[in-house]
């Protein structure tokens, strides 16, 4: 059984097909279908981008972060979080995370000084970040919120992504929804937006000539080629419009996996990875964690053998060959035992009860040899 596959809602191909008999420069149809569904959804503007790592990159442009500046991320999380800002000259500061793998806002305060420009929340997988403690502690720096892995989740009601200056969400297949690759940059400021739109079409005001505002279009910023192309916003339009069907059954897993398995984790001395009680998740991974990294892997290994995918997830920032060159020493102990303790199960929309039961029905008989 694999870890994850890709969700097919059965409308995707007809989609792709209708884009590729389509002349080319015919519009945008399903990019901007997408961009009203996700407005509608989190009631914030949001562009479709090539990834959610290139939307955090955005958001670091949009927000003047460069030399000199330091931006404060969680150490476990992927390196996207922190070579977006590495990348304008700017210094990651590692910070560590509580049992359900969020940023711990007392780490925060204790890291802010007079050169941070951002703090990075990140909602890992699919459960919220203490927003408002992490508001409070900030102050007026901008919150950038990574919330690749959580689409349809919320704190206290409000969608995760909206409560920053930007959010990044991710639409890359291993997500709840994809298209290979794909993301979206959400505005918290919506003052941001025009000039994001020039930053995301190579720095010219293309969007205001296919707008009919200016007679042609030409370079007016800095930018790159961060458009998401038609393909696939075909693709991910589909999946979009059943996200809430989609949702439901992972969220379905995910509540049988701890129905049935957080008595059998706790009794080999672990904990299942669960999100805030103010929080509403979305079922994006269902993850535990291990007394030590020999449990972990012994366990990865002989769900493998009898025919299951099970995987470890990030590698602590702080510890990785890039980190250390960054990172001033301290230890990380929550991020650090994550990275060598922390297991995911398979959970993917198509799977069928019975691929469901024969996780659990395995995943007990393992955990009593570990």
């Amino acid at each position: 059984m694999p870890f994850s596959r890709p969700v097919r809602t059965g409308s995707e191909l007809s989609r792709i097909v209708e884009v590729l008999d389509a002349p080319t420069g015919g519009g945008r149809r399903f990019g901007r279908r997408c961009e009203e569904l996700l407005q509608g959804m989190l009631d914030r503007p949001a562009l479709l981008v090539t990834s959610a790592t290139h939307a955090l990159e955005m958001a670091a442009v949009l927000l003047g972060i460069g030399a000199g500046d330091e931006v404060i991320v969680p150490a476990y999380t992927i390196s996207s979080t922190a070579n977006a800002f590495l990348l304008r000259g700017a210094k990651p500061v590692f910070a560590d995370v509580d049992r359900s793998g969020n940023i711990d806002p007392a780490e925060v305060a204790r890291l802010l000084s007079r050169r941070t420009r951002a703090v990075v929340p990140v909602h890992y997988g699919g459960h919220s970040c203490d927003m408002d403690h992490l508001r409070t502690v900030a102050g007026s720096i901008p919150l950038i919120e990574d919330a690749a892995q959580a689409i349809g989740a919320a704190f206290r009601g409000t969608p995760l992504g909206t409560f920053g200056a930007c959010g990044a969400i991710s639409f890359h297949e291993t997500k709840n929804i994809g298209c290979g690759e794909g993301g979206a940059l959400v505005f918290g400021d919506p003052s941001l937006v025009d000039r994001a739109d020039q930053i995301r079409e190579k720095g010219t005001d293309r969007r205001r000539f296919e707008l009919g505002l200016v007679g042609r279009y030409t370079w007016v910023d800095v930018g790159s080629s961060y458009t998401l192309s038609e393909l696939n916003a075909a693709w991910l339009s589909a999946q979009l419009e059943e996200l809430p069907r989609i949702q439901s059954r992972r969220q379905w897993i995910w509540d049988f996996y701890a129905k049935e398995l957080e008595a059998p984790v706790e009794r080999a001395g672990g904990y299942v990875v669960r999100g805030r009680k103010d929080g509403s998740p979305n079922g994006h991974l269902f993850a535990f964690v291990f007394r030590s990294g020999a449990q972990r892997n012994h366990f990865i290994g002989q769900m493998g053998e009898k025919g299951i995918s099970c995987r470890f997830h990030f590698t602590a920032l702080h510890t990785s060959p890039m980190g250390r060159k960054l990172h001033d020493g301290r230890a990380l102990p929550q991020s650090e035992r994550l990275s060598e303790c922390l297991v995911r199960l398979p959970l993917y929309f198509q799977m069928s009860d019975g691929d469901v039961d024969r996780v659990v029905t395995t995943a007990v008989e393992v955990l009593r040899t570990v």
